[in-house]
């Protein structure tokens, strides 16, 4: 009986002597939505890639939040641009846990995607979702990293007025929240500029025959044409603006501005054609020649458009939880509204309404086989 009551006391005064196990790792979650299929995919795949980078860098790290080290894990989802899959796919995020999502990569996306995410109160970042609705709606837990189409819209339309010297102008979208919002802003940028607006037109985001469309803005002898659409939309206008002796000036929206739009209008292309881009051109990123270096030794890639806005955008949500010394979302999301980080990009700071500070646009035009990086505007 002595003995053992003796060894108990030994065993206890072992193990209490032995110092305290440390936390267990903490697994959390960041969601990643986007086209992963359909035509929108390479978009997609691209952003995807960033989110990713960002992980393995951040795990790198080994960074600790609330005393534990964090592993971070990507849960990527396929929305294929398309609405109600892309509610679909956020409430399978939050049924996941996720701590926090990047994207949803379009707009028409992005804006039914957010109020499933406001109920959950799990922060979402789009990474180039551009129209204005999306913040306008009042939830606390929507950003954006890209200014929006209010200004994308105005500099196309000051851009063809007052720089390329377009008196008339004919607008084509394709009919998603992206492409008619962002048309309906050059419109109003055109004329507010002294230009008229002699043709709207549109057709969808699947659509591949331009012809009736050109015939009529053909008839209408504009001097530019703004397109609001995806790449392979806009790389089939060109090729067809070509057959019919079209040879009015041509931009495009920020969706079509990649290299994709290029290789597929082939010979079609010429100095003739500019595009947008929501954001800085790689020269004009702080941090943007490493990490796209970085990007390509990682996936033998190019990057196609918002890699490096998708990659911040996790970024971010770390430096908000460190802060916040929490990945719990309700904890960390104050800390995300007031952050302030270095990014990639550039500074990462967002309005009262979730909005980018200071989001500039990138006018390019085509040259010699890529897009050349003609204006800044902040």
């Amino acid at each position: 009986m002595q003995i053992s009551r003796l060894l108990v006391g030994f065993s206890f005064l072992t193990l209490a002597m032995q110092p305290l196990a440390a936390h267990a790792d903490l697994t959390v979650k960041i969601g990643q939505v986007s086209p992963l299929t359909g035509e929108l995919a390479h978009i997609g795949k691209d952003d995807e890639d960033g989110v990713r980078l960002a992980i393995e860098e951040l795990n790198s790290k080994k960074l600790r939040i609330g005393g534990q080290s964090v592993t971070f894990v990507l849960d990527s989802q396929d929305d294929a641009a398309d609405p109600r899959t892309a509610v679909t796919m956020a409430q399978k995020l939050v049924d996941d846990h996720v701590a926090g999502v990047v994207g949803h990569a379009n707009s028409g996306t992005s804006i039914p995607a957010s109020k499933i995410y406001s109920d959950a109160g799990i922060p979402m970042i789009t990474e180039s979702a551009t129209n204005p609705l999306l913040t306008e709606q009042g939830f606390k837990n929507v950003f954006r990293m890209v200014a929006n189409d209010v200004r994308q819209g105005s500099v196309i339309g000051t851009y063809l007025v007052h720089d390329l010297k377009a008196r008339k102008v004919a607008i084509v979208d394709d009919r998603t929240a992206y492409g008619q919002g962002l048309a309906d802003q050059i419109d109003k940028a055109v004329k507010a500029a002294g230009g008229t607006v002699v043709a709207r037109e549109y057709g969808t985001d699947k659509t591949t025959d331009w012809k009736a469309v050109l015939t009529t803005i053909k008839s209408r002898q504009p001097d530019a044409i703004a397109f609001t659409g995806g790449d392979t939309q806009a790389a089939a206008f060109v090729q067809q603006m070509q057959r019919l002796g079209l040879t009015a000036t041509f931009i495009a929206g920020d969706e079509s501005c990649t290299p994709q739009f290029i290789s597929l209008a082939g010979s079609s292309m010429n100095n003739n054609i500019y595009c947008t881009l929501a954001g800085v051109p790689p020269a004009d990123m702080p941090q943007g020649p490493a990490f796209f270096k970085r990007f390509q030794q990682r996936f033998g890639a190019e990057v196609q458009l918002y890699a490096p806005y998708a990659y911040d955008a996790v970024m971010a949500m770390a430096a908000a939880m460190q802060s916040a010394d929490s990945t719990d979302p309700k904890i960390y999301l104050p800390k995300l509204q007031a952050v302030s980080v270095d990014g990639v990009t550039g500074s990462i700071r967002f309005d009262e309404k979730g909005d980018i500070r200071n989001g500039a646009i990138t006018v390019r035009q085509y040259g010699q086989g890529v897009w050349k990086d003609k204006t800044v505007v902040r």
